[in-house]
C-alpha cells in the first residue's frame, strides 16, 4: 500500500466502486454498486428508467421478484431453536450443556431471533449479507448492514478494508465516549443531509452527520503521528474512523475522531450461494433481471394497447374538423382526415392480440419460477384437478432442493458466527465459579445422569466407608447401588432442571474453578449443528408411529442383533430418533424421593470421565 492517509483511503475505495467495473469474463462485465442499486429499485417496485414513458404515460410494474424473494425467504429460515450444540468426545458433554445454557440465554436477552429473520431477508433478496458483531458496554451486539451502506472490494470482500457509511445525530454521536469531542464539537457545528452513496439527498432531515467507519488490516504509520518506513510495512487490524466537511465546491477537510488496533474483523460475509469472482452472490431478485423487465414490457405494451382500445378515433375528409373533440364524456374523440371526398368512419383500433401478448407474459413467468425454483407448489397455488399427487410431491422435493443446500451454507456461516464471536464473547463473561440451574430435555436429563449419578455415588460411598473405618466401624460397609438410589430421589425434586458448577478434575480430586478456565476453547472442541425447521410434519408423525408399532411389536422380547443394527440403521435414515435416545429410555426408573437432610448435589464439569 502506497503512503497515503486512512481519508484518501476511502476517497479511492468510493470512486472505485461506484464508478468501477469488474471483467468477470470476455463478455461479463459487473457492477457490484449498480447490481445493488438496481435489486434495491425492483424490491421497491420502481422502474430504473423512470416511471413514465418518452410521451408521458405512466408505465406499470409487475412485480415477480417480491414473490420470489419470500419463498427463498421461508424456505432458508432459521430460528434460535435450531442451533444446537453437541459434544464431539465423552469429556465434552458437560461443556457442550453448558455452552447450549449460555448461548440460548444470550440469544434470548440480545434478540438473536430478529437478527435471524433480518439476516434470512437480506440474504433471499441479494444472494448475500454482511454481517457484524460489536462489543458494547459489555454486551455484544450482532446486526446485519444494508449494502447501500456499504464500500468493499467487489471481487473479493476480505482484499480491501471495510468501509460503512453510518449517520449520526448530535445527540447520538456525543454518547460515543471514545471518540474525539473536540473533533465531534466542529463536526456538530457542520451538519448535512442524509445522502446516498452518489451524493443524492435521502430526505430534507439537516441534523445528521456523515461518518466513515474504516476496517481492515492497514499499515501501523497511520496509528503514529510520525512513523517510520518500517510501519508502512507492518500491518494490523484497525479500525478508523473519520468525516469530511466541504470547504468549498471541490476542496474538503477531513477529520479523525478515533483510530486503534482491534482483535478481529467485526464484519462477516454470508451467502446463500457464494458466486466465484464476486463479491456480491447471485440471490432471488438479480436471478430475475431479465424476467423481471420483459414482464413489465409486457404489461406496459398491453396496457398501451387496451388504452388505445378504448378511444374514439374519427376519420373525415373535412380539414375544418381536424383536432376537435367531439364526444366529451370519452376521453378522446380525436378526428382524422386522410383523403378527400371520403365519409366520415371510425378507425378500427381494437387490438387483436392481447391473447398473444398474455402467452407470452406467461413463458417468461414460467421461466421466472425455473429460475428461482419457485414452482406454483411452493408458491401455495392449487395444482390442476388432473395433476397426480405424486407429481405435485416429486415436483415440491426437487424444488425444496436447492434450498437444503442454501440453509446448508446459512448453517455454516451460522456455525463461524458462533465459533469466531458469541461463544468467546460468552466465555469473557464468565469469569466467575457461580452455580448455573439448566433447564433440560428428558434425553439429556437420562444422559447427564447415567454420566454423572454413578461416579458421584461411588465417591460418597467410598468417603463414607473410610470415615467408617477410620472411626472404628468395620461392617457394613455402604453400598454405591444405595447411594445412587439417593442421588436419584433428590434430583427427581428438581424435575427437568439440573445444577451445574464449575468443578475439574486435578490429580483426582475435585477442583473449583471458574467457568472461563472450565470452558477454555469449548468453541472448537463441541460440535455445532444448525437444523432447518422446515420439516415434514406429517412424515415424522408416521416415522414415530411406525417406530412405536415396530417396538410395542416386540412384547417385552430383546432385539436380535440382526434386528437391532438394522432398526437402528432405520431411525439414523430418517433423522426423526436418534438411536442414541431412544437407547437412554432405558434407564432405571427414579424412585419416589423421601425425607432426609442430604443436599441437592450439584452436576460437576469435569475434563475427563472417570
Amino acid at each position: 500500500m502506497n503512503k497515503i492517509s486512512v481519508p484518501e483511503i476511502v476517497t479511492k475505495a468510493k470512486q472505485n466502486y461506484l464508478y468501477g467495473t469488474t471483467k468477470l469474463g470476455d463478455y461479463v462485465n459487473f457492477s457490484m454498486h449498480d447490481t445493488v442499486e438496481k435489486i434495491t429499485a425492483y424490491i421497491n417496485s420502481k422502474h430504473t428508467t423512470g416511471d413514465k414513458d418518452s410521451l408521458g404515460r405512466e408505465k406499470p410494474y409487475f412485480n415477480i421478484t417480491s414473490a420470489a424473494s419470500n419463498i427463498w425467504y421461508r424456505a432458508t429460515d432459521l430460528d434460535r431453536k435450531d442451533v444446537v450444540i453437541k459434544p464431539d468426545s465423552v469429556g465434552n458433554t458437560f461443556g457442550a450443556f453448558m455452552a447450549t445454557v449460555l448461548l440460548q440465554e444470550w440469544m434470548k436477552k440480545e434478540r438473536f431471533g430478529v437478527f435471524l429473520n433480518l439476516w434470512g431477508r437480506a440474504l433471499a433478496q441479494y444472494g448475500s449479507a454482511v454481517v457484524k458483531f460489536v462489543e458494547k458496554d459489555g454486551k455484544l451486539k450482532p446486526s446485519v448492514i444494508p449494502w447501500n451502506r456499504l464500500i468493499v472490494d467487489p471481487v473479493d470482500f476480505e482484499a480491501l478494508p471495510t468501509i460503512e457509511k453510518i449517520y449520526m445525530t448530535p445527540a447520538q454521536i456525543r454518547k460515543v465516549e471514545h471518540y474525539d469531542q473536540e473533533i465531534v464539537d466542529k463536526l456538530c457545528d457542520n451538519l448535512s443531509t442524509r445522502k446516498t452513496q452518489q451524493g443524492s439527498e435521502i430526505d430534507n432531515q439537516g441534523e445528521f452527520i456523515e461518518l466513515y467507519e474504516v476496517h481492515g488490516e492497514l499499515p501501523d504509520a497511520l496509528l503514529k503521528e510520525k512513523p517510520s518506513d518500517k510501519d508502512w510495512t507492518n500491518y494490523s487490524q484497525q479500525i478508523h474512523v473519520i468525516s469530511f466537511i466541504q470547504d468549498s465546491s471541490t476542496d474538503y477537510k477531513d477529520f479523525c475522531l478515533y483510530k486503534g488496533k482491534e482483535k478481529k474483523h467485526p464484519y462477516m460475509i454470508t451467502h446463500l450461494i457464494e458466486e466465484d469472482g464476486r463479491t456480491l452472490s447471485i440471490g432471488a431478485v438479480e436471478s430475475l433481471f431479465d424476467a423481471q423487465w420483459m414482464q413489465n414490457h409486457t404489461m406496459k405494451n398491453m396496457k398501451d394497447t387496451l388504452d388505445l382500445a378504448s378511444k374514439l378515433v374519427f376519420q373525415t375528409s373535412d380539414a375544418n374538423f381536424l383536432g376537435r373533440n367531439v364526444l366529451s364524456a370519452i376521453e378522446t374523440g380525436d378526428i382524422l382526415t386522410h383523403a378527400l371526398n371520403q365519409p366520415l368512419t371510425q378507425v378500427n383500433n381494437s387490438k387483436l392480440d392481447i391473447t398473444a401478448l398474455q402467452n407470452f407474459s406467461n413463458q417468461w413467468k414460467i421461466m421466472a419460477q425455473e429460475l428461482t425454483s419457485t414452482p406454483d407448489a411452493l408458491r401455495g397455488t392449487n395444482p390442476p384437478a388432473t395433476t397426480p399427487l405424486g407429481t405435485t410431491q416429486i415436483v415440491t422435493s426437487q424444488g425444496l432442493s436447492l434450498f437444503e443446500i442454501m440453509v446448508e451454507n446459512k448453517g455454516l456461516a451460522l456455525e463461524d458466527m458462533l465459533r469466531i464471536h458469541i461463544i468467546p464473547h460468552l466465555k469473557t463473561k464468565m469469569n466467575n465459579d457461580k452455580e448455573i440451574l439448566a433447564v433440560l430435555e428428558d434425553h439429556n436429563i437420562q444422559k447427564i445422569d447415567s454420566m454423572y449419578i454413578p461416579n458421584q455415588a461411588i465417591r460418597q460411598s467410598n468417603k463414607k466407608n473410610i470415615e467408617d473405618i477410620l472411626n472404628g466401624q468395620i461392617e457394613g460397609f455402604t453400598n454405591p447401588d444405595v447411594e445412587a438410589n439417593s442421588i436419584r430421589q433428590e434430583f427427581s425434586k428438581l424435575g427437568n432442571a439440573r445444577p451445574f458448577a464449575p468443578v475439574v478434575l486435578k490429580d483426582g480430586k475435585e477442583v473449583r474453578v471458574t467457568w472461563k478456565e472450565a470452558l477454555k476453547d469449548i468453541e472448537w472442541d463441541v460440535e455445532i449443528q444448525i437444523t432447518s425447521e422446515n420439516k415434514d410434519k406429517a412424515a415424522v408423525l408416521q416415522t414415530l408411529s411406525t417406530t412405536l408399532q415396530t417396538i410395542a411389536g416386540f412384547a417385552g422380547r430383546p432385539m436380535s442383533p440382526d434386528e437391532r443394527l438394522v432398526f437402528r440403521h432405520l431411525l439414523e435414515e430418517t433423522g426423526v430418533v436418534s438411536p442414541l435416545e431412544l437407547s437412554l429410555t432405558g434407564e432405571a426408573s427414579v424412585a419416589t424421593p423421601t425425607q432426609n437432610n442430604m443436599s441437592t448435589p450439584s452436576v460437576k464439569v469435569p475434563q475427563t470421565v472417570q
